[in-house]
């Protein structure tokens, strides 16, 4: 029997917008998503691809324009790269911007590992009159080459063949040979066979790091690089050696040595580039330039993106409200069923107000989710997010924030979770902390469904509108801390942003289908967990202790009730004592309790003990929101499918007016993100700046709700 191959690492490296992470999700099937800007991928993703008898093990890297540790995105490729040691790297190389993406090629080439390049997206060059001559350019580099279309899967096949090609030539990598290697003139090559020679003094380092490469990044003067020396057993003479010979190459080029050694693999690549592509002449138009004219036009940019973002919540709203009715009606369907087939008791009670109840009012809202995230992944594929961003560049230098912070703030709109991770770009500690800060404003996929269920049962004619208005105020809150912070603990002048604007594609079908999927099942994975947990609990402290009703008092209800309602009948009156019951029951439990006790302290902000009480559990999550209310508005009701739905229960609550639903929308959007956002957070700012979040959102957030509420009483609303 034929032996196994042994499975095969395989690291994909490349440019931002290169289409790396549309190859992996081709090369492994893996859904992950596809974005046009960096950050989108902070973390290397896997996946594995089964051929014949080998297994591919596919990590997709951040999207990087080089190896020189400036942003975080680089500093976890690298170090990936370094201590994981994969069996070959394959760099994506975006094949009509070749000149740029090669820049990354050649560093990665002097890591010594096996390398080949994927000259991705070669269908647009060919249609872009870029010919390129991979076979001249494969002798030039001296690494494979293989053309590839990522959205279409065209080429991963050859790609393959070339990976197994590639590592069996031989069982342990090749060492790195003079015709991979670019040459950096006599001067400064002499000053790398020094640093060479002193470095490989020392076997166990040599062994431990690519000797070529370190070198080379001493007299880049790389910070990283002289960290990673002291690791040596010479560590202070090469470090001597290398500051005299970038002193050297300063005088003796008369700048930077890092610009000197940077210039140097510019010309090598240029002179690669032309002797192996050629342009044809094609005709003088293209779609991108076209529409940029007007999405990209100064004056017309940013209300192109008000509108924008205006039509997919009016979108969102049309084509959402029919699926979340028939939910709605499913769930009360499925509630009536249960209170017929089962006895009164603990178990119907949990099963109908707190599982139905408080599960299924979260389930309800998946259509929008489903709809919202649609949108928005065609926004991003089509090429407009990048366009977005710079829309809202100079709006955000305005409050003192990168241009690159629009990403995160974007991703906000999702999750906080990525949005924050993909904070990881920004290279100023000063703009990643306020954006890290900040990114909990946007509203997240978990605070829609609150901003919709009170947005319908209060602005039933203006639904679509007033959510707009809640994720606008949220933006609006974001600039205005990234200013106060700006001005006060954070201070510093933000760093110049720049960043390439891909050209327009179509969204593949498949693209898009499971950026959606993945979305959508994370919210209804964690409506099944943590929620269905929360709910539980809800039920039991809304449940607790029970509440009896005593002849006595039944009797009383009964003689004031008829006394008021002298021409009411049986069913009338019983319909009343089982409503007073089951407010009295409520107000008795430990729910009831926890929130007459906190009452006070929202009540300046027109919040009676219900809001209350689903103000912090909503805490642990959003999501939580919309089946605690669901819980206190249904416990105990005899449901059918007449019954009101949890819009109609609100709407019909003397409590809650529009202005104290608009409060508490505001409210929940400000008050700090769920526990899975805090502890992203931890992660990447540290526990310090959480305390302050924490504190600086719920004293924003009562401040702000106050002032709303009072100032609303004032004018009468």
């Amino acid at each position: 029997m034929e032996q196994k191959k042994r499975p095969l690492r395989i690291a994909l490296a490349g440019n931002p917008n290169s289409g790396k992470t549309t190859l992996f999700n081709a090369l492994t099937g893996a859904h992950h998503k596809v974005g046009n800007y960096p950050g989108v991928t902070v973390e290397k993703r896997e996946g594995i691809r089964i051929r014949g008898d080998r297994q591919y093990h596919f990590i997709d890297l951040p999207g990087i324009y080089s190896l020189t540790a400036y942003s975080l995105d680089e500093v976890v490729a690298r170090d990936f790269i370094l201590s994981e040691k994969p069996d070959i790297i394959v760099d994506v190389l975006d094949s009509t911007n070749l000149e740029r993406n090669l820049y990354l090629c050649l560093q990665v080439q002097e890591l010594g590992i096996p390398l080949i390049g994927a000259l991705n997206m070669s269908d647009e060059a060919e249609a872009k009159g870029i010919l390129i001559d991979d076979k001249h350019l494969r002798t030039t580099l001296g690494i494979p080459l293989v053309k590839t279309v990522g959205p279409k899967g065209l080429g991963t096949e050859a790609l393959l063949d070339c990976i197994d090609q590639v590592v069996d030539r031989s069982a342990e990598p090749a060492p790195l040979s003079a015709d991979r290697t670019i040459s950096y003139g006599v001067e400064i090559e002499s000053k790398l066979r020094g640093l060479e020679g002193l470095i490989n003094g020392d076997g166990a380092f040599a062994a431990k790091y690519p000797v070529r490469w370190l070198a080379v990044k001493l007299l880049e003067k790389d910070e990283d690089a002289y960290t990673r020396i002291k690791e040596h057993t010479n560590a202070s003479a090469i470090m001597a050696y290398a500051r005299e010979a970038t002193t050297w190459i300063d005088r003796h080029f008369g700048k930077n040595a890092e610009i000197v050694v940077a210039e140097q693999r510019y010309g090598y690549i240029r002179g690669a580039v032309q002797e192996s592509v050629r342009i044809m002449k094609t005709v003088d138009f293209s779609i991108t330039e076209a529409i940029d004219k007007i999405i990209m036009n100064r004056f017309l940019t940013l209300p192109i993106f008000i509108l924008v973002l205006w039509g997919v919540f009016q979108l969102t709203f049309i084509l959402g409200e029919y699926p979340m009715l028939w939910l709605e009606t499913f769930f009360s369907f499925l509630s009536g069923v249960l209170q017929r087939i089962i006895p009164e008791g603990a178990l119907r009670s949990l099963l109908v107000d707190g599982i139905i109840g408080g599960v299924g009012g979260v389930f309800s809202f998946v259509p929008l989710i489903v709809i919202l995230f649609f949108l928005l992944s065609i926004l991003e594929d089509v090429g407009y997010m990048s366009r977005a961003a710079f829309a809202t560049d100079k709006l955000l230098h305005a409050f003192g924030l990168h241009g690159q912070s629009i990403f995160p703030m974007m991703l906000g709109f999702g999750c906080s979770v990525p949005a924050i991770m993909a904070s990881r770009t920004l290279k100023n500690p000063r703009d990643r902390i306020i954006t890290v800060l900040i990114t909990p404003f946007m509203s997240c996929g978990a605070k829609l469904p609150v901003h919709v269920l009170l947005a319908a049962a209060l602005f039933p004619n203006h639904a679509a509108n007033i959510v707009m208005l809640i994720y606008v105020a949220g933006l609006g809150l974001a600039l205005g801390s990234a200013l106060l912070l700006k001005q006060t603990i954070l201070k510093g002048d933000p760093t110049p942003f720049v960043m390439e604007l891909p050209p327009y594609r179509a969204p593949t079908l498949r693209g898009v289908f499971w950026h959606v999927w993945e979305k959508t099942w994370q919210y209804m994975k964690k409506a099944g967990t943590v929620i269905l947990a929360s709910a539980i609990l809800i039920w039991a402290i809304t449940s607790f202790p029970a509440y009896h009703l005593s002849e006595t008092a039944y009797q009383s209800m009964a003689a004031r009730y008829m006394t008021e309602n002298p021409h009411a009948d049986e069913e009338a009156l019983e319909t009343a004592i089982n409503f007073a019951t089951t407010q009295a029951a409520l107000e008795y439990s430990f729910a009831g309790r926890l929130g007459k006790f906190i009452e006070p302290v929202f009540r300046p902000l027109g919040f009676d003990w219900k809001l209350a009480t689903a103000s912090v559990t909503g805490f642990a999550a959003k999501e939580v929101i919309v089946s605690t209310l669901g819980i206190l508005y249904r416990i105990g009701t005899e449901e059918t499918e007449e019954s009101e739905g949890l819009r109609d229960a609100i709407r019909h609550d003397a409590h809650i007016s529009p202005l104290v639903a608009l409060v508490f929308m505001l409210f929940t959007l400000v008050i700090p993100p769920c526990f899975a956002a805090l502890a992203t957070m931890k992660a990447e700012i540290g526990w310090k700046w959480v305390g302050f979040e924490i504190l600086f959102l719920i004293t924003l957030g009562w401040i702000l709700g106050c002032m709303v509420y009072q100032l609303g009483g004032v004018a009468g609303f």
